[in-house]
């Protein structure tokens, strides 16, 4: 102790106190703990072709292992990837472990790293060129039969997936999310970073406040009777660090919630939080966007023009009928007043009348796909929400079915005439284009 004084005699109390703790864990660690005999050198995922004749130890899990010939061969995973790893019958000892190993168990393997002959050569695996030839073996964790595969995807329910979720999380898939997770939140932390924002992270446990859900509540020891609330977002503290003069803050956010179940609603989530100052709304969507496509680029190689389309409110709801439309299916909203202004249908005239609208959307090319079955399902689940019923008009090769076509069949006529007329026109155009540019081409 007086020569810990000595060595830390001007560092202040609190980082006395936490050199003490690490100097005293680390001689816990060195009297009491466990030394492995077979520590790993390399990560399974790693190795190729360069790696061929050296010495190396590998820790893991085992995806598989077989007996051909009575020769094993297995295949060793850890988070890096996968290697195949080979058991000769000729080294007695080590065979012998090896006859007592099976899926997912925790093996150590010493061996060298040789090539594999030309026909067992896997080019869908990224060690597929090399196998380790083991000649030294550790059993490090035995497992039983695994209740759900982990080397295979299978439709499995939820529930069990999340009872086993430690056997869950070492496929592929799941490995993949959370590694994808992991470099979107550090390609994040550095775009931010490098315009000049200040990570700071905010409370959880916080006074209620008003906002959208409900609040999640944990009682205090200290103070019988009270409470504190998760947070729902970071809201107020993000307005306070405004006012406090920094004026760019994010965070990795964790919001807690009390609703109910949905598809899009859980009781916990992240959320990159950011906030400015002394900006307009511009600069907030542009640096919005700037993050997005550095997001799209380093991760999946896909470059995203920029601006975004941008919508006002009252658009995207006219368009769409939702503040979140997915514009890749079109479907857009059209109007259809005019066509029925003159209509003989007196329920749609007196509606214009009144200041409605006619609106809906336009299949095209998909009228042999909709059966008067699959019709009548969507006018009941039209009628369930609150609509008197639903307007349909189906176009088979010029033959027009409605639901209103005995008492506005004029106008639905005159409709399609026009709709004929706009295709004609732009085929016209098309060829007019084309053949201008096969003359180009002729000279």
């Amino acid at each position: 102790m007086i020569y810990l004084n000595k060595l830390f005699q001007n560092i202040d109390d609190t980082n006395f106190i936490f050199y003490i703790i690490i100097t005293n864990s680390l001689k816990i660690y060195k009297s009491g703990g466990v030394q492995m005999r077979l520590k790993r050198t390399h990560k399974c995922g790693e190795l190729n072709s360069k790696n061929i004749g050296e010495t190396i130890i590998l820790n893991g899990w085992v995806e598989r292992i077989r007996d051909l010939g009575g020769i094993k061969f297995g295949l060793l995973r850890d988070r890096y990837g996968k290697v195949q790893f080979v058991i000769d019958p000729e080294n007695k000892e080590i065979y012998d472990i090896a006859k007592e190993i099976g899926n997912e168990y925790v093996i150590a393997i010493k061996g060298i790293v040789r090539k594999r002959p030309e026909k067992a050569i896997n080019k869908n695996m990224k060690t597929g060129e090399i196998e380790i030839l083991v000649n030294d073996l550790e059993i490090l964790s035995e497992s039983e039969t695994p209740p759900i595969y982990v080397n295979k995807d299978e439709e499995i329910s939820e529930n069990l997936r999340l009872k086993y979720r430690y056997l869950d999380l070492r496929k592929d898939k799941m490995k993949n999310n959370l590694l994808l997770r992991h470099k979107a939140l550090q390609i994040t932390r550095q775009y931010f970073s490098e315009n000049d924002f200040m990570e700071i992270e905010t409370p959880y446990l916080t006074k209620s406040t008003p906002e959208g859900a409900r609040d999640f509540l944990v009682p205090s020891r200290l103070k019988p009777g009270s409470f504190y609330a998760l947070p729902q977002s970071p809201q107020l503290f993000k307005q306070l660090l405004m006012v406090s003069g920094f004026d760019r803050y994010f965070q990795i956010a964790r919001c807690f919630r009390d609703e109910d179940f949905r598809a899009d609603r859980q009781p916990e989530f992240s959320q990159i939080d950011f906030e400015m100052s002394f900006v307009e709304m511009d600069d907030i969507l542009t640096l919005t966007e700037g993050l997005l496509k550095k997001l799209f680029k380093e991760l999946v190689n896909y470059e995203l023009e920029l601006p975004l389309r941008r919508f006002t409110y009252d658009e995207v709801m006219d368009k769409y009928g939702s503040d979140k439309p997915d514009t890749r299916y079109g479907l857009e909203i059209q109007d259809f007043t005019d066509r029925f202004e003159n209509t003989g249908a007196t329920f749609i005239k007196n509606a214009i009348e009144n200041g409605n609208k006619v609106r809906g959307i336009v299949l095209e090319n998909k009228a042999d796909k909709f059966s008067r079955k699959r019709i009548d399902e969507y006018t009941e689940f039209a009628k369930s929400v609150g609509a008197g019923g639903l307007i349909w008009v189906k176009n088979e090769k010029g033959n027009i079915k409605s639901s209103i076509k005995k008492i506005a069949e004029p106008e639905l006529k005159n409709w399609l005439k026009t709709i004929l007329l706009k295709k004609m026109i732009l085929h016209s155009s098309w060829l007019e284009k084309e053949m201008k540019l096969i003359k180009s081409w002729s000279y």
